[in-house]
């Protein structure tokens, strides 16, 4: 059962003008991709014939940098409706956007999100930011660990509008994983293209630290971590399609697929880390 950990389907309304234009500029087949977004049965069909059992639909809230606000959660815990074993929601909370961090992490545990996820250079803070006043991450941070709700950082940089990429170093994300040791852990795109040794380091270190390999194109993942074979059990197969310069879900497992990795880790990788973290 092969899991693409990183998908974006995402409501387009919500895409700030300057956000969306950079997406369709480069994306020949957007009013697909929309439709898509629209439409579970058409993505289906769409993993149906990229070889996608699973994926992880990746939404956050991030109003300065894209536009999305909290109502990416209910629009991801609706999608997901449509076939909850295949299509697995991913939601977020803004410490910045919140008059009552309560009351959004008890929506968030309400509509069964299976999934939060930080965008540090998009929200424009740091991962360990609950160390320097802002007690809205701690809470967000506990109530992911209490409920075994995974928390991915975006870590790398970023080239919409607006984001900050001195957030996406990863290495910020060690006093997390050091204060909510239960807490499980992804780092999506592994840091790319400044921090792949911070990444990898933070994976070895932490056993509740995991690996997302998508927006890095398979044909240089092994540049970027060429130790990869030591991290298989802790590493996610993800796309982060369809963000520019990705390309199709199905042309990113081909080129993975033809990586000199054993089966036994390709199938790691591909499929037994993402269900040890979302079983069905």
């Amino acid at each position: 059962m092969i899991t693409d950990c990183h998908i974006h389907i995402e409501p387009i309304e919500l895409f700030k003008p300057q956000a969306l234009a950079l997406i369709t500029a480069k994306r020949d087949n957007f009013d697909e991709i929309a439709n898509y977004c629209r439409s579970p049965k058409a993505f289906l069909q769409y993993l149906d014939r990229c070889g996608v059992d699973r994926a992880v639909l990746i939404n956050y809230v991030a109003p300065e940098v894209i536009g999305f606000t909290s109502a990416v959660n209910q629009f991801v815990a609706d999608y997901t409706k449509h076939d909850p074993k295949r299509l697995l929601s991913c939601g977020s909370l803004h410490p910045r956007h919140t008059t009552n961090i309560m009351a959004d992490v008890e929506q968030i545990l309400r509509l069964g999100l299976r999934m939060i996820k930080i965008h540090p250079p998009h929200q424009l803070l740091y991962p360990n930011d609950y160390l320097h006043g802002v007690k809205e991450l701690e809470i967000i941070y506990r109530a992911a660990e209490a409920n075994e709700i995974p928390v991915m950082f975006h870590t790398g940089t970023s080239v919409f509008p607006g984001a900050r990429n001195k957030y996406g170093d990863p290495i910020y994300v060690d006093d997390v994983a050091v204060d909510f040791p239960k807490l499980k852990i992804i780092l999506a795109h592994g840091g790319r293209p400044l921090w792949m040794n911070t990444a990898f380091f933070l994976i070895r270190r932490h056993p509740n630290v995991y690996l997302d390999i998508s927006g890095i194109p398979p044909k240089a993942l092994l540049t970027y971590f060429p130790r990869l074979h030591e991290i298989a059990h802790k590493t996610l197969f993800g796309t982060d399609w369809p963000s520019p310069g990705v390309t199709e879900v199905w042309q990113n497992l081909e080129d993975f697929k033809a990586l000199p990795l054993s089966k036994e880790r390709q199938q790691q990788i591909l499929s037994k880390t993402a269900a040890s973290l979302w079983p069905e």
